[in-house]
């Protein structure tokens, strides 16, 4: 099975419309406008984003997690809809802490079918997702006040020290991206404590891996591992695309429908690591 026609045909068959219109732009070269078209369906009127755009929980209510999925759906479509990310920092910015921390979720996504992981540790907040979505929001050059806010809060608790959580340290990457003066060494040597963290590409459990850390060869990250670490990890995951075209994942979601959801998330990310790394193919 060819990897590009394999992961084209899960996406198409098995993926949620929002997948299928990100596939199409980044791969067949249509309208970006299409991807935001799909995004809309999961806007609420508070200006947050739900209805498990994120799909481990299926709670309609905006949480910061799919606020953080839907700026990902666009920078990885190349596509900056100013209204809708203004109306979401609004929303962050009215659920914040006094300093601007943001929590992943709310007690809210108690009251629906959800992940076990869903749970009481992500009503709290933190630097995942605050430092990941101020990241985000440098990386689609997109000022607010509570980016500003929400930016020197996690500057005060990074300076307290480096997470030890491999999450957590992905997201204070994206903020530290945009930092002058990061202390590489100290980043370097925090990695093998991270829990969540899997730097051998031959284990097959859960975790942050290299390629999460540092998804492209010009990422700032890429310093930081061998190009025998990247090359293992770009191997395995050409070895984990499964038989019906799409990528497995390794927790378990709530039902069926999360499980097929979150593949079709996964299959497109791997096709689009794959090709930004130089291990796709497409005729």
């Amino acid at each position: 099975m060819d990897i590009f026609e394999g992961g084209r045909e899960f996406v198409r068959r098995d993926g949620r419309l929002v997948e299928r219109r990100l596939f199409a732009t980044l791969f067949e070269g249509t309208d970006p406008a299409g991807v935001v078209d799909a995004l809309r369906g999961y806007r609420n009127a508070d200006g947050g984003f739900g209805h498990a755009l994120e799909p481990d929980k299926r709670c309609p209510d905006s949480t910061a997690l799919d606020v953080e999925v839907a700026f990902d759906v666009m920078l990885a479509a190349g596509v900056r809809d100013e209204e809708l990310i203004g109306a979401a920092c609004d929303w962050l910015q009215s659920v914040a802490t006094p300093e601007g921390a943001v929590s992943l979720a709310s007690p809210a996504i108690e009251g629906y079918p959800r992940a076990e992981h869903m749970s009481e540790w992500t009503y709290v907040p933190g630097l995942n997702p605050t430092a990941g979505l101020v990241g985000r929001l440098y990386r689609l050059a997109f000022e607010h006040p509570w980016r500003d806010q929400a930016a020197e809060w996690c500057k005060a608790e990074l300076a307290k020290g480096l997470p030890d959580d491999g999450h957590a340290m992905l997201e204070a990457l994206q903020y530290l991206e945009h930092q002058p003066d990061v202390e590489l060494d100290k980043i370097r040597e925090a990695l093998p404590k991270l829990s969540t963290y899997r730097a051998d590409a031959a284990d097959p459990s859960y975790g942050v891996t290299p390629l999460h850390l540092a998804p492209t060869p010009d990422s700032l990250w890429r310093q930081l591992f061998t190009q025998e670490q990247i090359d293992g990890h770009l191997d395995r995951l050409v070895a984990d695309q499964q038989a019906d075209g799409g990528w497995a994942i390794t927790w378990e979601p709530p039902g069926e429908a999360a499980t097929l959801e979150y593949r079709g998330v996964v299959t497109v990310a791997a096709l689009q690591s794959l090709q930004q790394n130089g291990r796709l193919s497409i005729d």
